[in-house]
């Protein structure tokens, strides 16, 4: 007995384990299917769609850095908030609310469809008084003319029905807006659709092939062709979205797939050459129209074909679409001038280099730089009401006061003054390239060819920033009479010339005793004094240097008297540095100036340049003075069977949204049978929704079914008793 009990113990036990799994797996599917569950996958997506909409994606990595800072970054990095939409977690969800909603359409779908075929037949007179839209009538006709009757009219209002002989009575089972279901389904289905389509179009096979195919992304840099086959995508990669950059006279036979610690390279099925890239503006100078004129060629076939791809027409071969996407330079020639920014030197130098190349530069400073041209643009559309934050790293206002400050302001004021102004204007060619030292640091800078009205003034203006992720901080220096920088260039050395600054000294002196009208050594030698105080205060050092250096030397002065001196220094600093301007350019052979308004304007504008200039941090300033342009086109590269499939989904939704609003469903019964009076009649009518329309609706089919059936039993009476009439009535008297 005790063997017996032990030998039954495991098939009881297995039997139970069994039934578990099977009530788990049922829970499960259950949950997964559930309403809850999909309107919770669809809250996290819309949450994570507004991180996706609000954090920029896909953007260079300093750019998160420079934003957030390092702790951050790395938090943000390791949610991977800065590539949403491709992230694991989001295609993780998309994926389950697809088998949600797939299950959801499986459970459901054939019920729908099993109730939108059947009739409702095996209803029962008592079950019919217990809805709430029902009513009775009696009429005179018997069962066959009413039911006859009835049908006839619910035909022409398009009801489907279909007649029930019950035990001494007639069941008419009527049905219209069936089709209500399959908005549901189809909704349901456009869900699933859409999402397959996003998921073939996400970045999910290419993930695939990084986790299962060894496929990893490229962190270096090198020739295309070079790069090796585990960096690379073959032609039967399913799904890809890349750019490709290609020059005027190039061509190209792949594309460039961004990734989060480098790129990978897909290879195309052809070869795209491009022959022209056109671009056309508006009258303000923005662009109007990309085109690029190319020449494709089938690597299986070897022919080739022309075509011309523009924004909104792109060109669709072997499933591959080439959109459009921008312009960059391809490698144009640039010619420059170097001009020194420290020391007394003012000699230039002519330098070549061509856009994504080097050039070595030895400015004389003891530290070897090398250029590198980063771009160049032929014309630059900018809003001229905010042309560039001033160039100073330091706030005016911390050391003078308000008095100085505002007449500082005159001249080394921000020109952006009212951020909200727009004036858009064509301000010609620019210039971008990185200075960068022997020991890797660089600064990057962006300078523009011609001169740019700012305030009613002319200037030249010098970019600089000390990162990607900020904004160029622009030095404004004024143009001379001959629209260049050659006489700021000039004052600028002699600041740093002693031997200049001294005969300028003198020369500030002896002016001023002339327009005082006064004379005497003691005098002379205030005015000189003060002069070389002023100056040399302004030619500063390394650590300070400029308006900022005078300033001070002005916190010094009590502060009672600090507005009074303040004038004093700006009207000395003024003469002193308009008697070094014209030392500096007899030096050179050229003539003197005629103090008139038009130059005391630009020596007021080149003293806050010189100022400024402090914290420009480059030792030579890089004039552009030529170019041979050359450019490229950026080509989007895309290839997106989901799309379709997206297309399809969306055909659904728009049904199934359709049919689930504007169709309704509704179910009516008849139940019509014989009485001494003739006929007796039960109606009720149902519907999912109900409307105030639903309401009409049923007062009208009531009022018209009896109206119907009591007519007809009228006309009725009338036959017979006209027929069982006496033969001597006047009528057949006649």
């Amino acid at each position: 007995m005790e063997n017996k009990i032990e030998g039954d113990q495991p098939a009881d036990t297995g039997g139970i384990q069994l039934q578990t799994r099977r009530a788990w797996l049922a829970d499960a599917v259950e949950l997964l299917s559930s309403m809850r569950f999909a309107i919770s996958l669809l809250t996290l997506i819309a949450i994570a769609s507004v991180i996706g909409t609000v954090l920029k994606q896909n953007e260079p990595m300093p750019n998160y850095v420079n934003q957030f800072g390092p702790f951050w970054f790395e938090i943000y990095s390791k949610l991977s908030l800065y590539a949403v939409y491709s992230a694991w977690w989001f295609l993780l969800i998309m994926t389950f609310l697809v088998i949600s909603t797939s299950l959801c359409v499986i459970r459901n779908a054939p019920k729908m469809i099993k109730d939108m075929r059947s009739w409702r037949d095996n209803v029962r007179e008592q079950s019919l008084r217990n809805f709430h839209h029902r009513s009775e009538w009696q009429s005179s006709n018997g069962r066959g003319k009413m039911t006859e009757q009835i049908l006839a009219h619910l035909a022409r209002i398009g009801y489907r029905f279909k007649l029930v002989e019950k035990e001494g009575a007639t069941l008419i089972a009527a049905k219209q807006g069936a089709a209500n279901k399959w908005g549901y389904i189809f909704a349901h289905s456009a869900i699933v659709i859409i999402c397959v389509g996003g998921l073939l179009d996400s970045e999910l096979p290419i993930r695939f092939q990084q986790w299962f195919m060894g496929k990893v992304p490229f962190e270096g840099s090198g020739i295309i062709a070079k790069i090796p086959e585990q960096h690379r995508l073959s032609l039967s990669n399913p799904t890809f979205r890349g750019n490709t950059m290609i020059p005027e006279g190039a061509s190209s036979s792949t594309a460039i797939l961004p990734q989060a610690s480098g790129v990978l390279v897909q290879d195309l099925p052809f070869t795209i050459k491009l022959k022209k890239f056109t671009i056309d503006f508006y009258s303000t100078g923005m662009p109007k129209l990309f085109a690029s004129d190319v020449e494709v060629t089938d690597h299986d076939t070897g022919k080739s074909f022309s075509s011309t791809i523009k924004v909104n027409e792109p060109l669709i071969y072997k499933g591959i679409a080439v959109y459009q996407s921008s312009f960059e330079d391809g490698g144009s020639r640039l010619q420059v001038k170097a001009y020194p920014m420290l020391g007394p030197d003012a000699s230039t130098l002519a330098i070549t280099g061509e856009v994504g190349g080097s050039t070595a530069l030895k400015p004389g400073t003891g530290n070897d730089f090398t250029i590198e041209w980063s771009g160049f643009r032929p014309f630059n559309v900018e809003n001229m009401a905010r042309n560039g934050s001033d160039v100073r790293a330091v706030n005016p206002n911390q050391t003078l006061n308000e008095k100085f400050t505002a007449d500082l302001d005159k001249h080394l004021g921000s020109a952006a003054k009212n951020a909200n102004n727009k004036d858009l204007k064509n301000v010609g060619p620019s210039l971008q390239y990185k200075l960068r030292d022997k020991t890797g640091q660089a600064r990057e800078f962006h300078n523009y060819m011609q001169p740019v009205e700012i305030n009613g003034d002319y200037m030249i203006l010098a970019g600089t920033r000390d990162s990607p992720g900020e904004a160029f901080r622009y030095l404004r220096i004024p143009a001379d009479d001959e629209d260049s920088i050659k006489d700021w260039m000039r004052l600028r050395a002699a600041v740093q010339n002693p031997e200049m600054r001294a005969q300028a000294v003198t020369r500030f002196a002896e002016s001023a005793l002339k327009r005082n009208q006064s004379s005497g050594a003691q005098k002379s030698d205030l005015w000189a004094t003060s002069a070389k105080i002023s100056l040399e205060a302004f030619a500063g050092d390394d650590k300070l240097s400029g308006l900022n250096a005078i300033s001070k030397l002005l916190e010094k002065v009590p502060h009672a008297e600090q507005e009074k001196v303040a004038e004093g220094f700006i009207k000395v600093l003024n003469g002193t540095m308009w008697e070094l301007w014209m030392v500096a350019r007899e030096k050179e052979g050229l003539p003197a100036f005629e103090l008139d308004e038009k130059h005391a304007r630009f020596l007021q504008l080149a003293i806050g340049a010189l100022s400024d200039a402090t914290f420009y941090g480059a030792p030579v300033y890089l004039q552009l003075t030529g170019f041979d342009e050359v450019k490229a086109s950026v080509l989007q590269v895309t290839r997106s069977p989901g799309k379709n499939v997206v297309y399809l989904g969306c055909l659904f939704l728009v049904i199934g949204v359709f049919s689930m609003f504007y169709i309704r469903e509704r179910r009516l019964w008849v139940w019509i049978k014989d009485n001494d009076q003739g006929a007796h009649a039960l109606m009720a009518l149902s519907s999912q929704r109900k409307t105030l329309d639903f309401e009409k609706e049923f007062e009208q089919l009531k009022l018209h079914l009896q109206q119907l059936s009591t007519q007809a039993g009228l006309k009725s009476q009338a036959a017979q008793a006209e027929h069982a009439a006496p033969a001597d009535t006047p009528r057949n008297a006649e």
